[in-house]
């Protein structure tokens, strides 16, 4: 069997199904409970600072 049709049905087969269990297995874990504590802090980045610009240091305050 030459290479093409190897790493072919390989493709075909087993990494497709492994890909498929890995999307599954991250949608998992971004919906799972209390993953809402993680993502609620980096969800607002874009709105932050909506009315003027961040002081030097501010952010970086709020992080530590």
């Amino acid at each position: 069997m030459e290479t093409y049709s190897l790493l072919r049905e390989f493709a075909d087969s087993w990494m497709l199904l492994f890909l498929f269990t890995f999307f599954i297995g991250v949608v998992l874990w971004v919906f799972r409970p209390g993953a809402t504590e993680t993502y609620e802090d980096p969800s607002g980045i874009p709105f932050r600072h909506e009315d003027k610009p961040a002081r030097e240091g501010e952010a970086d305050a709020k992080e530590a």
